[in-house]
């Protein structure tokens, strides 16, 4: 079982451009007028439409918070603030935004996390 995410975008190429030499998504599926975009396990799809869905809150998590501070200094002029430790969720993020103002979020987890593997597949018990 796996899922996508789909948001409309005003300026595909652009949107695509941003998330693959920016943020290091992967093409993945390139459809008319659409395209599927990966990271890890998070699949995005953007659809080019006439307005933009700019609501949505992308969060990519990372390994550490060095990882964190490499991509704050990759998009330190998109941020909306430097990473802070947030103790209420007991993680280490940072907010920027998108070429289309879309809030996109960069973290790592500072507790344990249950047992996760990337690209695994878990299907409901029978």
């Amino acid at each position: 079982m796996a899922g996508i995410v789909f948001l409309r975008t005003f300026d595909l190429e652009r949107i695509v451009h941003f998330y693959t030499t920016r943020v290091g998504m992967r093409l993945w599926i390139e459809q008319p007028l659409i395209r599927i975009l990966r990271h890890e396990n998070l699949l995005v799809g953007f659809k080019q439409d006439e307005e933009a869905d700019t609501d949505a809150l992308l969060t990519f998590f990372y390994a550490s918070r060095p990882d964190v501070d490499h991509m704050y200094e990759l998009l330190r002029e998109l941020a909306t603030g430097a990473p802070e430790l947030n103790e209420h969720y007991r993680i280490y993020n940072f907010y920027a935004r998108d070429p289309e103002n879309r809030q996109i979020e960069f973290q790592c987890f500072l507790h344990e996390l249950p047992p996760w593997r990337f690209g695994e597949q878990t299907l409901p018990p029978e």
